[in-house]
């Protein structure tokens, strides 16, 4: 069985809701008209047939709640995201036999509700956050219950980039130009937010907490290097204190806790990538993910060239296995035959 773990979906009710609260200028209905399959399950369900044994875990699509609505909005959202992919897993268990909630992080209180009535009463497989909340990091100490509750319930928690095009590139420009802001800018702020959380201490508190990165980890296996030699020098190359005080506080190496996270193999086909993860994160901390449907295609490409990356990757079948479902089973509690 090929489980794939981070696929997007925008449930109608959901969807229609977020149109009607989203600030001007987001540009959501042309963005995501484009792509029918976030919306029509049975479209969905038709592309899925083509490769044999596979089914999705379900993720709410980009954006970020906390983006769409303030805090005073942003819970009811989340119900609205949560219950539609709760009702498309029972209509389909054998096509989705599990969905991950959506948290409003902008009302941490709310978020922690959510948590417990998605698990408890909609049986949801764990939850999605952002690598930032609405330009606040995940590091900050209101966020905490949240990584908290989620450690309690040994269940992971699914991180996903988030950056606009309103972030510059380079200081008096506006905004960043050519898609620089997807293509580089979301790699740099998982990795930067991977750090946040790993200086804050959070490993630490709680070792046994499952963190799955989106996009394989992002730079850190490419850059294994410079977080590795370079990080064990944090306080003595700057004058700042809270650099080598955060060193100071942390149990073992900071390149340690970054092996601690988890990847997908949503790098679009880039099986040379998929290899450098897999070699940095290990087999028990690699699941398969596709991105699916945000591929040139509208839905095929991302699933397609993602298996084909995982026959060409240099990895023992055994392996592949936990890729492809084993890890999945393990860690999601899924309900599956």
């Amino acid at each position: 069985m090929k489980i794939d773990i981070f696929p997007h979906i925008l449930p109608r009710r959901y969807f229609d809701r977020m149109l009607q609260v989203a600030p001007p200028g987001m540009a959501l209905q042309k963005r995501m008209a484009g792509i029918p399959v976030l919306t029509d399950v049975e479209a969905r369900l038709r592309i899925m047939d083509r490769y044999e044994g596979y089914v999705q875990v379900l993720t709410l699509a980009n954006p970020p709640l906390e983006v769409v609505g303030g805090a005073d909005v942003s819970p009811e959202l989340a119900r609205l995201a949560n219950d539609g992919m709760a009702e498309v897993v029972a209509k389909h268990p054998d096509r989705f036999p599990g969905f991950v909630a959506s948290l409003p992080m902008n009302n941490p209180e709310a978020a922690v509700r959510e948590i417990d009535r998605a698990i408890d009463e909609l049986h949801a497989t764990g939850v999605q956050v952002f690598t930032n909340v609405a330009g606040r990091p995940l590091d900050l100490p209101e966020y905490q219950p949240v990584f908290d509750r989620m450690a309690r319930r040994d269940l992971p928690v699914w991180m996903h980039p988030a950056r606009p095009a309103t972030v510059a590139d380079y200081a008096g420009e506006k905004r960043s130009k050519y898609d620089l802001w997807w293509a580089f800018g979301w790699p740099y702020e998982t990795s930067v937010a991977m750090g946040r959380l790993v200086f804050s201490g959070i490993f630490d508190r709680h070792p046994h907490l499952k963190i799955i990165t989106h996009h394989m980890g992002a730079m850190i296996p490419f850059c294994a290097g410079r977080v590795g030699g370079g990080l064990d020098q944090l306080g003595s190359r700057s004058d700042d204190p809270e650099d080598g005080a955060a060193l100071a506080r942390l149990g073992k190496r900071p390149i340690d806790y970054f092996k601690m996270f988890y990847g997908d193999t949503a790098l679009f086909g880039a099986w040379h990538a998929m290899e450098s993860g897999l070699a940095f994160f290990g087999a028990d901390h690699v699941l398969f993910g596709t991105d699916m449907p945000f591929d040139p295609e509208k839905g095929p490409g991302f699933i397609r060239d993602t298996i084909a990356a995982m026959e060409k990757m240099r990895a023992s079948d055994e392996d592949k296995a936990k890729i492809y479902e084993g890890n999945a089973r393990r860690m999601l509690r899924l309900r599956l035959k």
